[in-house]
């Protein structure tokens, strides 16, 4: 097995990198917008009155797992049962459960639903842990009735307890520390960091294998199995590349169309969030060298179909330098409210700027399109207003500075807001939707491969049909572990 990787690889735990190896602490930036050796940047429009994003994503051997907040939480049954009923039968939670447990060992929950001797460490920070913002915000959300929830990971749990993080130890427990370096010894696996993957190489309707750039050489690597895990923003750029895709676009930037696939790009799915944010009375309040997302709040918004389909967190801010150039880390620290969109019915779309390999593809999420998208986002920033108003977050903070009275003042004022605010979560997916070949959007069937095409596969979160409700982590690595499975199996 060969492992190609755009960016470096550290075989060695002792001499990793800080900020890959640690997920907290000093002079850690958690998914931050810092642009490095082991990030990639996209240029991304969320709303017309929103200024222009630069998201990351991983450019390391773990991917985006390496780089990322580490929150371990899993989409409730319906996400998954409801990929089933859209022709992936193979995908319903039942399915899924012993995958699941397969990849994690929780240290803190074991039983039916629960692994507790895989390779990714879960835990949740005790009560005798939480930073006191997080104390305030979980007392704030349960004397506003809603219930409190020990293990968001179990099927039926909603309402307010700790976020699950894959974190022990302050070490971020990336599919590169739990998956592969246990297994590096091993003669049948290459890893081949440094390498720049331009294209698939195709004969008419097969992959033999890939066009790569290492050591500014470029050269051809064939392979019987050609598996793209590039992410939901690298693998649908790849296809595209290689001429896999919409035949309108693709002519547009000048790649000759081998495959036409239109939905390839699209059903960009996300979750949408705004920061509201508070002047605390005493920064070391709300200042931490430890995760600043240590509780998580899920309910159902009012009239919502969609159970769980909205999330709230509080965010400390951490104790580093404020000279980062991170548009996420204020001038002054701020005490933090994070409302987030949990399955929006809104979606984007990602294409090519260039048909060149080393320019990024731009990402449209295109949210806040649909009134219900809107209607629970503003509903979310009410219900954070609430909170905020206890006795526990007040004796934390004093003026609120974002939104201001002014924008909360009618509907119209707070949906302007929102429209200007509004970012991404980091947690995109679709944009290699799984399904039939009936789906006229579906880019690759149930067990991974691509439409129309032979030997070649796509195993991330860009084959969510549709995002989960919940950070894409766990499922992004359940996926890996669902379509190596079908590869031993022959399917």
């Amino acid at each position: 097995m060969l492992l190609l990787e755009a960016g470096p690889d550290y075989p060695d735990f002792e001499n990793m990198p800080t900020e890959v190896k640690y997920g907290y602490g000093r002079g850690q930036m958690v998914w931050s917008n810092v642009v490095n050796e082991h990030r990639w940047s996209f240029v991304a429009r969320y709303t017309d009155e929103a200024k222009p994003g630069i998201v990351p994503r991983g450019k390391v051997v773990g991917g985006s797992s390496a780089v990322n907040a580490q929150i371990f939480l899993r989409g409730i049954p319906d996400d998954y049962d409801k990929w089933a009923s859209w022709g992936n039968d193979s995908w319903g939670f039942k399915d899924l459960l012993p995958f699941f447990r397969m990849v994690e060992n929780d240290i803190d929950f074991a039983g039916d639903f629960h692994g507790t001797d895989g390779p990714i460490i879960v835990r949740r920070f005790k009560p005798n842990e939480w930073n006191d913002d997080q104390r305030a915000f979980f007392k704030a959300a349960r004397a506003l009735g809603f219930p409190e929830c020990s293990d968001h990971n179990t099927p039926d749990s909603t309402g307010v307890g700790p976020t699950p993080l894959n974190n022990h130890g302050r070490i971020r427990w990336s599919t590169a520390i739990g998956y592969l370096n246990p297994v590096r010894h091993r003669p049948n696996l290459t890893i081949l960091p440094n390498c720049l993957v331009q294209r698939v190489v195709l004969d008419g309707n097969r992959a033999l294998g890939v066009s790569v750039e290492t050591d500014g050489e470029t050269l051809d690597l064939e392979g019987n199995d050609i598996v793209l895990s590039a992410g939901a923003v690298g693998s649908p750029h790849l296809l595209l590349l290689s001429g896999i895709g919409p035949g309108e676009h693709l002519r547009e930037v000048g790649v000759p169309v081998k495959q036409a696939l239109p939905g390839v790009g699209k059903n960009l799915r996300d979750h949408p969030h705004v920061r509201m944010s508070w002047k605390p009375h005493d920064l070391d309040d709300v200042k931490s060298n430890i995760p600043g997302i240590q509780i998580t709040l899920r309910y159902t918004a009012s009239g919502s179909h969609l159970r769980n389909d909205m999330l709230i967190h509080p965010a400390s801010p951490k104790k580093i330098d404020v000279e980062t150039k991170d548009d996420h880390v204020p001038p002054e620290p701020r005490a933090l409210m994070v409302v987030c969109l949990n399955l929006a019915v809104g979606s984007g779309s990602l294409r090519l700027r260039d048909s060149d390999p080393r320019i990024q593809p731009f990402l449209d999420y295109n949210y806040l399109q649909q009134e219900f998208d809107m209607d629970r986002m503003r509903e979310g920033v009410r219900i954070a207003i609430k909170l905020s108003e206890s006795q526990e977050w007040s004796r934390l903070v004093g003026e609120r500075v974002t939104p201001t009275d002014q924008e909360l003042e009618t509907d119209e004022a707070l949906n302007e807001w929102l429209r200007h605010s509004v970012e991404t979560s980091h947690h995109i997916s679709g944009t290699c939707k799984m399904g039939p070949s009936s789906d006229p959007m579906a880019v690759v069937d149930q067990f991974g491969k691509v439409h129309g095409l032979n030997n070649l596969r796509v195993a991330d979160a860009s084959i969510m049909p549709d995002c989960t409700r919940a950070n894409t982590n766990a499922t992004a690595m359940v996926i890996g572990e669902r379509i190596a499975a079908f590869i031993r199996e022959g399917l």
